[in-house]
């Protein structure tokens, strides 16, 4: 823990240190590897060298953007995302293949949801042709912070903000967007191993009619209190109920949810309420071509009662952090159970497709991932 402080204030320093020389154009490392322990990659912030920026004036125009070093943004109190949290963020990855060659994950889709977002938050938003080539800039720029084949990826994290001063309640009148990125492992403290989870009764992650659909900076904050009362008995992470009824499943607090039962798989439906996560509908795509039913439609989306997934055979939560993750146990008020989770389960073989076409060991015959070197 320490040596992860030292190395975050190490290069936090290089950082605003070189973004006070104005007018230094980046200067890329040519080292293969950046000094890590790549063999013990948790999901905390280590700064990569670069980020990229890029600014939207008041026409609603953004400007050319330019990459520069990793540091501190000034902003003014009275910004937008600082009073009313106008700000959305995605977040992709990059794998490093057993060749040397780094591999982005469906960026583009990315991009939509962003504009998506983007439009529900009243934001001006990059086009996806700005959003995916500051992506690939990013991951290049930062390339020596890909992990090798098999020890994590480069989490990329593009975020778009308010940061144009604002009193009275409206949408600000400059918008900044920028891409940061951090060599992580697993996101779970378990790593691979099955998740415990608890489902919340008391707080709601979202309401009909909100943001819950889209990756609003709002929507993160106010699940900190039940997660981390779940965290304090064991659990690992939360699964929320739908806020109107309380008895259908929605998400955990940063990732969707499928259920097994027998040869269907099943996840709730978004309407609005759930953000439609990239992970999800990728591995949605491999279930149906591997010849799981999805429901009698051929949907797997539908609303899903809390009493379906105490009943499941497997359970799996998955995300662009979390990746494919299995769930080992649920509990619902005074009733705790257990699901299958073993190498031969569903989840074990739809995540080793998923990893095996973003590293780039399975034929991509899907045209998802991007080489960018």
């Amino acid at each position: 823990m320490y040596t992860s402080l030292q190395t975050f204030s190490k290069y936090n320093a290089q950082a605003a240190s070189a973004l006070r020389e104005e007018g230094k154009k980046p200067v890329y490392q040519d080292d293969e590897y950046a000094d890590m322990d790549w063999d013990n990659l948790g999901f905390a912030l280590t700064p990569a060298d670069y980020m990229y920026v890029m600014k939207c004036s008041k026409d609603g125009e953004f400007t050319k953007g330019e990459l520069t070093r990793f540091g501190t943004i000034q902003l003014s109190p009275s910004a937008g995302v600082l009073n009313y949290g106008q700000a959305i963020y995605e977040g992709t990855k990059a794998y490093r293949k057993e060749n040397g060659k780094v591999l982005l994950f469906r960026p583009d889709h990315n991009a939509v949801r962003m504009q998506l977002g983007a439009e529900r938050m009243l934001m001006p938003s990059p086009s996806v042709d700005q959003f995916v080539d500051a992506v690939k800039q990013t991951a290049f720029a930062n390339k020596r912070w890909v992990p090798p084949s098999g020890k994590g990826s480069l989490y990329i994290r593009p975020l778009l903000m308010g940061t144009g001063p604002v009193l009275g309640l409206g949408p600000a009148p400059e918008y900044t967007f920028i891409v940061y990125a951090s060599p992580v492992g697993n996101y779970f403290k378990e790593g691979t191993a099955a998740l415990n989870l608890f489902v919340e009764e008391e707080h709601a992650r979202a309401a009909p009619g909100g943001s819950g659909g889209v990756k609003s900076i709002t929507n993160y904050a106010p699940v900190l209190k039940a997660l981390s009362r779940a965290k304090s008995l064991g659990f690992s992470d939360v699964l929320y109920l739908d806020s109107v009824k309380k008895k259908y499943l929605e998400e955990a607090s940063a990732c969707n949810v499928f259920l097994v039962k027998g040869r269907t798989i099943v996840t709730p439906a978004t309407n609005g309420t759930i953000l439609e996560g990239i992970t999800r509908k990728s591995v949605m795509e491999i279930a149906f071509d591997q010849g799981y039913q999805i429901s009698s439609s051929q949907v797997v989306e539908k609303a899903v009662h809390v009493n379906e997934i105490m009943d499941a055979d497997e359970v799996f939560c998955t995300g662009t952090a979390v990746g494919v993750a299995p769930v080992g146990t649920i509990t619902y008020q005074d009733k705790r159970v257990e699901y299958e989770a073993g190498d031969e389960s569903v989840c074990q073989k739809l995540r080793s497709v998923l990893v095996g076409i973003q590293t780039g060991s399975i034929k991509d015959t899907k045209g998802w991932v991007t080489c960018i070197n």
